[in-house]
């Protein structure tokens, strides 16, 4: 069975930075898609990054100048490093787990980020 568990959220000033992290454990296949999402209070979930195995990524416009996502196959872990972090940056912080084969979608359970101005 496949489990993402996440860390690293928490409170941050304004220009302050966090790195998220997320590890998958269990068995799946290597073509897959690992990424965040987000979801403010009274918003829709939003993607931030995801990223592939072959490692290409992709941005929301609002972070892609702040924010990297990178991942370590052999850990099964991606990271989100954020830098510059925003008041609207607010938000829980899901991971997900896109695998190909199959089109299987694991979630996180989120972790909280806040940012003050």
């Amino acid at each position: 069975q496949v489990q993402l568990v996440e860390s690293g959220g928490g409170l941050v000033e304004a220009g302050g930075s966090l790195t998220l992290s997320c590890a998958a454990s269990g068995s799946f296949h290597r073509l897959n898609r690992m990424g965040w999402y987000r979801q403010a209070p009274g918003k829709q979930r939003e993607l931030v990054a995801s990223i592939t195995s072959e490692s290409s990524t992709n941005y929301a416009d609002a972070v892609k100048t702040r924010f990297t996502i990178s991942r370590d196959n052999a850990k099964k872990t991606v990271y989100l490093q954020m830098n510059s972090l925003k008041p609207e940056d607010t938000a829980d912080y899901y991971c997900n787990l896109y695998v190909l084969p199959g089109n299987r979608n694991y979630w996180g359970q989120g972790t909280q980020v806040t940012v003050s101005s």
